[in-house]
């Protein structure tokens, strides 16, 4: 589904990625994990070119993302659904509003359709109890899980995930993860920067390792928690877990 080829990222003569090579097959659940700084964050939004590449290719669907025009990545990220740290939801809009705004300006669906696959999203995840409130009134939690159905709603084939869960109060934390692991047994394909062992190690189906603007270990769960391959891996897990 995504195909990454020596993918450099340089901010200011700052070599940020250096030279990443990565694949991603249809419903594999990855983990991006990984000491601050690592460029995890930066990886992630140079997948849907929120963050061009300074070199590299990017495939999608078979093209090349770095080769696309404007209209053409803006088609292509609609199969892209992303979900960053902070919810970017419409103030001015409702619940429902946030996540009908899109199918029906983008993918021009009628608005009946677009109410009913929103009102279904929001039971999914839910909120539906909160279709015609504002997010101002909504907890942090609440938040970003109608930011989850609002990328839901454009019915992505990839969902990309930028540490959603690092600006929630802790207890708020376990419901945002326990809807993205009901996606992630749903079959949908997802890359996640997360902080979240527990997460990582239960519901990802492989571990991305990276440090110093590289992925330094690819492994499946189980091995890469039980016995990291690199010295810097396992000195990061013994930080952290």
């Amino acid at each position: 589904m995504l195909n990454v080829e020596n993918v450099k990222k340089e901010f200011k003569n700052n070599l940020v990625l250096k030279g990443i090579n990565a694949k991603v097959t249809s419903g594999q659940v990855i983990a991006l994990i990984g000491p601050s700084g690592a460029g995890k964050s930066t990886f992630l939004r140079c997948l849907n070119m929120l963050g061009k590449p300074t070199s590299g290719a990017v495939y999608f669907d078979g093209q090349d993302l770095m080769k696309c025009n404007d209209k053409q990545l803006d088609k292509l990220r609609t199969k892209m659904g992303m979900v960053f740290q902070s919810f970017n939801l419409f103030e001015n809009m409702t619940v429902l509003d946030n996540i009908k705004v899109a199918p029906i300006k983008v993918k021009k669906m009628a608005d009946q359709k677009a109410t009913e696959i929103a009102h279904q999203l929001l039971k999914q995840v839910g909120l539906d109890n909160k279709a015609d409130v504002y997010p101002s009134s909504l907890s942090g939690g609440q938040a970003q899980r109608v930011a989850i159905a609002r990328a839901l709603a454009m019915q992505p084939e990839v969902m990309l995930f930028d540490e959603p869960t690092s600006a929630l109060d802790p207890e708020k934390v376990g419901e945002v993860l326990s809807v993205m692991q009901d996606l992630a047994q749903q079959g949908m394909t997802m890359l996640v920067v997360t902080h979240e062992m527990d997460f990582a190690k239960n519901v990802a189906n492989q571990i991305w390792f990276m440090d110093d603007g590289q992925i330094m270990e690819k492994n499946d769960p189980e091995s890469f928690f039980s016995k990291p391959k690199t010295e810097r891996a396992q000195d990061f897990l013994s930080k952290v877990i």
